[in-house]
This record gives structure tokens, C-alpha cells and sequence, in this order.
């Protein structure tokens, strides 16, 4: 099945913790395919129907490895403004407050997919953080390394930020949010422009998208949050 890969029109979904922030990734990554009639590939490594990777993990190590991967989705308990991620605990490590379900080749990956979109559904002070506890994937590497990899974006539920030389710059603010607000519940420094532009809004075609042909076949691996959101499937959680 590899060799059969399209690598600049492949899209890798991680699950990473939290069941919401896997269901946003998944419905974008299924929503640019259907706007893309059938590209880019989409592999939700949950599911038996879209996921092209017949060896799990290993066989997507060995993909992106190859430079078969090009997007892929992550995110992690904590996100600094140096674009760290930690995906495995809060506190001391040996006495951690919080523990998280663990890096899963994370940093591997960051390195070798040329477009990691970081996402995180709660944008707040603990989350966003100065400085990560632990270094899962590292956001950046010294010059003197090879890294076809990294970080170019971070969404949030308030916003979207680029990245870029090491550093998070506001790209635009979601509607019902406004950049004070993103300021205030953010812990890292970041860079914006003078005037930063809304998030545009979906438009009607994207929306009937999403509810019509995208929500049924997240309903495969994601069935609450399609009954909850696109009231599709489990008799949309009998009403």
C-alpha cells in the first residue's frame, strides 16, 4: 500500500489525548478531501475505512520516514511559544500533577513530515504555556541539523497562529473573539500585525459539507461527537 502513496496529497490524523481535539483535526482533514474531490489521502488511524495504513503505526513511521507524509496533525497537553510539545506529564516528572497518554513517536514525526498544524481546543494560560514541563516534540532544532519538519500552525478554539523562525505570529482571530482576548489567555509571547484580520467564516457550501458527507463518515470512528454536533448516527444520541 505505500508504494501506491501520493506523498504530496497525504494527510496523517494523530489522536492525542483528548477526544475532541482528534475529532476537529479528523473533520478538517475529511473536509479538505471532499473540497479536493478525493485529494489530498486522508488516514485517520482509527478507523478501518479511512486509514490506508494496513500495518498501524509502524507502517506510518516508515511512510513518513520516507518523506510519504506531508500534513500531519498534533497536539499535546502543553504548547509553548518555541512551538515544544509535551505530551507526557505537568509538575516534576518523577511526581507529576497531571499525566498525559505519552510522546507515541511524536517527535520523530515532527522532525520528518515537512507540515505539522498543531491544534488545541482549550486556548488558555494552561495550555499555551511560556515554557513546557517536559519536551515531547521539539518545535525547533539547531542549524547545524537536519530537519525537513516542523510546525507552520497552531488553532485554537480563538484563533490561528503561523510559525515561522522559531516564533507564533496571530494570523487571525475566530469570530466572537477578539485579539485582547487572545492576548490575555495565552502564556507565551507572539508576534502580530497592526490590524489582525477575522477568521473568515465558513461558507454555505462548506457547512452543507460538513454536515452531509463529512459527519457520516466520522460517525465511523467518532460517533458521539457526530450525533452531538451533526446530529448523524446512534439516533443522534436518541435525541
Amino acid at each position: 500500500m505505500a508504494n501506491r502513496l501520493n506523498t504530496s496529497l497525504c494527510v496523517a490524523v494523530r489522536y492525542c489525548g483528548v477526544l475532541a481535539i482528534a475529532t476537529l483535526a479528523a473533520t478538517a482533514a475529511l473536509l479538505a478531501r471532499e473540497r479536493g474531490k478525493g485529494r489530498p489521502y486522508v488516514s485517520l488511524l482509527q478507523s478501518r475505512k479511512h486509514n490506508f495504513f494496513t500495518d498501524g503505526a509502524r507502517e506510518l513511521f516508515d511512510c513518513a520516514g520516507q518523506g510519504r507524509i506531508d500534513v500531519f496533525f498534533l497536539s499535546g497537553g502543553q504548547i509553548d511559544g518555541h512551538g515544544n510539545v509535551n505530551l507526557v506529564s505537568t509538575g516534576d516528572y518523577t511526581h507529576p500533577k497531571v499525566r498525559f497518554p505519552g510522546s507515541f513517536g511524536s517527535a520523530y514525526l515532527y522532525y520528518v513530515v515537512p507540515k505539522v498544524i498543531l491544534f488545541r481546543t482549550e486556548h488558555s494560560r494552561r495550555t499555551l504555556v511560556p515554557q513546557v514541563d517536559f519536551i515531547s516534540a521539539p518545535g525547533a532544532s539547531d542549524k547545524n541539523i537536519y530537519r525537513p519538519g516542523g510546525p507552520i500552525a497552531l488553532v485554537t478554539n480563538r484563533c490561528l497562529f503561523t510559525f515561522a523562525d522559531g516564533r507564533f505570529t496571530l494570523a487571525s482571530v475566530h469570530p466572537g473573539h477578539s485579539v485582547e482576548e487572545v492576548v490575555e489567555n495565552t502564556g507565551f509571547d507572539f508576534d502580530k500585525p497592526t490590524v489582525v484580520p477575522a477568521t473568515p467564516a465558513p461558507a454555505s457550501e462548506t457547512l452543507r459539507l460538513m454536515r452531509e458527507v463529512v459527519a457520516p463518515q466520522l460517525a465511523e470512528v467518532y460517533p458521539q461527537f457526530a450525533a452531538q454536533v451533526f446530529g448523524v448516527g446512534r439516533a443522534a444520541l436518541t435525541a
